[in-house]
């Protein structure tokens, strides 16, 4: 395994495009609990891998759809996520959404259970360790690229960048 400081990320490559979702409306952001595959458990967005053919947006849709039977008005792209994973869990780039709206009614499925949250009490402790550093920069609509790498579950390194000047995000 190389250590996470030697990370050359102009190099990296992801073995697993994905994304996450982000419903916000009414002072609350629309969460579920994860209740398989990786993050079991944990509190996130929907999302998942982008399916061949898909873009990523649509990947974002139809993935809020299949977690939460809800389908999320005008989203738009605010962030990108670089994983570098230890261990046996490929690399990822996850494009982040955000939308301020959705037709639907959030409802219970095999994969994930809704979870309506104050946004003043979102449950950092129950996330992904990299949630905390990102997420409050979704919730101000700003723009961001982050990088982390992990070992196992744990957060070892982390960056964020906020001034895009050359704009990455607008695919």
């Amino acid at each position: 395994m190389k250590p996470p400081s030697l990370i050359d990320w102009s190099r990296w490559i992801p073995e697993i495009q994905a994304t996450i979702m982000f419903i916000i409306r009414d002072g609350r952001i629309l969460l579920i609990e994860k209740k398989r595959g990786l993050g079991a458990g944990k509190i996130n967005g929907p999302g998942g891998k982008i399916d061949p053919g898909e873009t990523p947006l649509q990947a974002a849709i139809r993935e809020t759809q299949e977690e939460l039977h809800v389908t999320p008005a005008d989203p738009r792209k605010l962030g990108e996520l670089h994983f570098w994973m230890s261990q046996e869990v490929p690399h990822i780039l996850c494009h982040v959404y955000r939308a301020d709206d959705f037709t639907g009614i959030p409802t219970e499925t095999e994969e994930a259970v809704p979870v309506w949250t104050p946004l003043d009490k979102i449950p950092y402790d129950r996330m992904w360790e990299d949630d905390r550093y990102w997420l409050p920069l979704l919730l101000e609509n700003q723009s961001f690229l982050g990088k982390f790498a992990f070992e196992g579950e744990t957060l070892i390194t982390r960056e964020i960048a906020t001034d895009l000047s050359s704009d990455p995000l607008r695919s």
